[in-house]
């Protein structure tokens, strides 16, 4: 009975199975699909245009900070104090606060879920990802009390802790509470990590970059609840605005960088250095606040008394600082967009002399480019700290790479790094951090985005600027590559393979493309600028950028979403075939007509034919001619050639399609066909066009301004190969022949001589 059972059960689903191809085949599967299906439905916090709705809100935490560096333990003690706005319309019961350190704890979840093979010790990083597993550097939680002193109650989960209130949040209320940690700072030469110290052994000082030191209170909005999905090492940070008050206590021979603006130079300067940062703050190039000779001769400074440095930070995500005896210090004031700005580098005696060169003004190119195509920088100050970690960014603060050797010498490889990840860091000042999108959940939200206008600046530094991100050629080697380790931009940060690939290079190189090949840069500004400045200062979603975009420049760029952030697909449009006829109705010679100019081979190279005219359009043409316009017997009478091109998708990822036609007198001529053409057929179209004069080649896309992946089957009349490398190796045998004649020639020449 069973098996009858089980034999009408298969029997059903092997029946059903064409049912349901037919029912996939059936629904819409046009690359032109609008978004509808998979965006959100737009309600009063978020709008169909992409803007924040009427009854959009955001919470808010303000913190009050006191933190110490014991120097020669490198730990790190800090207590806070947090007032946490409700401002949901919905009480809350419980509150979830980050604690990153614990990526770094003994039994951090990270360790248990990373996977390896032993080759893996063999490479620097694989060592340091295992090694990592032997330093406990998680938070030691001491305390956590209410406004009155009274212990609230708390969970630890790996890196999130949940503080169960004693009654639920109104909206509208605050709660008041604090809490006092400390933890073991890492080496992050050996360990790596976004935040941590270097050691230098020659003259034995440390130099810390600390960042995600305190617990931070996670992100509360109207798409998750709470973002509290774990800190795994790579899904970024989802922080809530407020403002800061941050005292920083190290040894009095330190010099302290710190995220937000210094409140007691009076204190903590010396007379000289204050002299200084007047001298800076009018000074059109980078002025020297600490030399050189003094950092050195600080570094053997070991001082036992302590200096207490005070900032102040308002409406950022977070804090970041650094701190050394090591610090050469430069600065210069800067006019950006009508406000001027600090822009500062700190970094020891090992960058230069690439810092002193380059890093503050990279730190003013920055804030001028993305001023330009976003908002004015807001915050009072922008700081490049170079020291272990090579690319980090916090508000007003960044972390940067690009070390020369220790002789001085670098090479340009490294000078471009350098001023790359500088540009890069302090333009997340931007994206993420006013900007504020859900990096836990989407890292081309802010990595994309800012990669893209990185490479507006890069651009705007050095027109020839070697920029290795951004330029639609650059990601053709990743687009056509195995799409089993692919994933679409749109997957969750801990899920991506080729991180760099999909989170940085892919998304800026589709906007760039989205700017310079579809919507034009008139365009694309001005709706990027929409974005920029509606969602400032408030948490953003895909969605609201992908809306606000189509919603400020009425342009239809759902296919555009879809092909690039949605799938894997890759663009390789291909010319299948070329025909064409010339307009002469008074010839009544016939030509000879070939409707299949291309075969599969592309390695056969082929001239298209003349197609005869019809005799009965020849025949009739003096009776329909009334019947046409004077403009429409003018194009007739001019004889004009008509081609008909054919092209293939080939690819998938629907794109314009861009022309060049060389004329038979050496003359060119660009088109540029919108992406509907695509509209009713996405894998072939034909296009007609009338030219003046007989074309000799055509090549698709010449600029290389849609990642195209294969070049080959782009131009007509095909390359010939094969006749090429015979072309070449004849070339190469007459050459190698004409070099042996010469030395016997010589060697005749010798002998007569003799």
């Amino acid at each position: 009975m069973i098996m009858n059972r089980l034999l009408l059960l298969c029997l059903s689903l092997l029946m059903a199975f064409p049912l349901l191809a037919q029912r996939d085949t059936n629904t819409n599967q046009s690359r032109f699909k609008q978004l509808y299906e998979v965006l959100p439905t737009p309600n009063s916090y978020r709008t169909g245009s992409g803007a924040p709705g009427s009854e959009y809100w955001q919470q808010r935490a303000d913190y009050k900070m006191k933190l110490r560096i014991d120097d020669k333990t490198r730990r790190l003690y800090g207590e806070e104090k947090i007032t946490y706005h409700h401002r949901a319309p919905e009480p809350i019961t419980y509150l979830w606060l980050e604690l990153t350190q614990n990526v770094r704890s003994k039994d951090a979840l990270s360790h248990q879920v990373s996977t390896g093979n032993i080759e893996n010790l063999f490479s620097p990083y694989g060592l340091m990802q295992f090694s990592g597993v032997a330093f406990d550097g998680g938070f030691n939680i001491k305390k956590v009390e209410d406004a009155a002193g009274k212990p609230l109650p708390y969970v630890i989960n790996h890196t999130m802790m949940r503080i169960d209130l004693p009654k639920p949040l109104a909206s509208g209320d605050s709660i008041k509470f604090a809490i006092d940690w400390d933890y073991f700072i890492q080496d992050v030469t050996t360990l790596g990590g976004r935040g941590g110290y270097e050691y230098f052994p020659e003259d034995d000082n440390n130099l810390y970059e600390i960042a995600q030191f305190f617990p931070r209170m996670c992100v509360y909005d109207d798409v998750n609840g709470w973002q509290n999905k774990q800190f795994l090492g790579r899904g970024e940070f989802a922080l809530t605005f407020g403002d800061y008050e941050v005292e920083i206590t190290m040894p009095e021979d330190f010099m302290v960088a710190g995220g937000g603006e210094l409140l007691n130079s009076q204190e903590v300067l010396n007379d000289a250095h204050r002299r200084r940062l007047d001298s800076a703050w009018k000074s059109e190039e980078p002025y020297l606040i600490v030399r050189p000779e003094e950092a050195k001769e600080n570094e053997k400074s070991r001082a036992t008394a302590t200096k207490t440095w005070k900032f102040r930070a308002e409406n950022v995500r977070d804090f970041a600082f650094a701190a050394s005896r090591k610090f050469i210090w430069d600065a210069m004031g800067v006019e950006v967009e009508g406000k001027r700005i600090w822009a500062m580098s700190y970094y020891p005696k090992e960058g230069n002399p690439l810092w002193e060169m380059y890093s503050t003004k990279a730190v003013v190119q920055t804030l001028k480019t993305y001023s330009r195509h976003t908002f004015a920088y807001p915050y009072p100050v922008a700081i490049s700290v170079h020291g272990p970690v090579y690319g980090m960014e916090y508000p007003m603060i960044s972390f940067n790479g690009g070390r020369p050797k220790p002789d001085g010498t670098y090479s340009d490889r490294t000078k471009y790094g350098m001023i790359s990840v500088i540009i890069h860091e302090v333009g997340h000042n931007y994206f993420p951090m006013i900007v504020n999108s859900d990096e836990r959940q989407w890292s081309w939200m802010d990595e994309g985005l800012n990669t893209f206008l990185q490479f507006l600046t890069e651009k705007d530094w050095d027109p020839d600027y070697p920029s290795s991100r951004g330029p639609a050629a650059n990601i053709t080697y990743y687009m056509k590559g195995d799409k089993q380790g692919m994933r679409p931009i749109m997957t969750n940060s801990e899920s991506i393979p080729q991180f760099g690939n999909n989170a940085y290079g892919k998304p800026a190189t589709a906007l760039n493309i989205l700017r310079e090949t579809v919507m034009g840069k008139e365009l694309f500004d001005y709706a990027f600028k929409e974005y920029a400045n509606r969602w400032k200062f408030k948490h953003p979603q895909p969605a609201d950028f992908f809306r606000t975009m189509e919603d400020a420049s009425a342009v239809d760029l759902d296919w555009f979403w879809w092909g690039w952030f949605y799938t894997t697909d890759h663009v390789d449009i291909a010319i299948d075939r070329v025909r064409y006829i010339k307009m002469d109705i008074n010839s009544s010679e016939a030509q000879s007509s070939s409707d299949n100019v291309y075969a599969a081979d592309a390695n056969i190279t082929h001239n298209y034919e003349w197609i005869e005219l019809p005799k009965s359009f020849v025949e009739n043409y003096d009776k329909f001619k009334p019947y046409l316009s004077e403009v429409q017997q003018e194009y007739v009478a001019n004889q004009k050639y008509i081609y008909e091109i054919t092209f293939s998708n080939l690819g998938g990822l629907v794109m314009p399609i861009l022309l060049e036609f060389v004329f038979e007198d050496g003359s060119k001529q660009q088109h540029h066909i919108p992406v509907e053409v695509w509209a009713m057929n996405d894998n072939s179209c034909s296009k007609l066009f009338s030219v003046e004069k007989p074309i000799k080649s055509i090549q698709l896309d010449p600029q290389k301004r849609t990642a195209d992946v294969d070049t080959e089957n782009n131009s007509f009349p095909r390359r010939d190969l094969k006749t090429e490398f015979e072309r070449f190796k004849k070339e190469a045998l007459e050459q190698s022949q004409n070099k042996e004649d010469n030395k016997k020639d010589k060697r005749k020449k010798k002998k007569k001589k003799d």
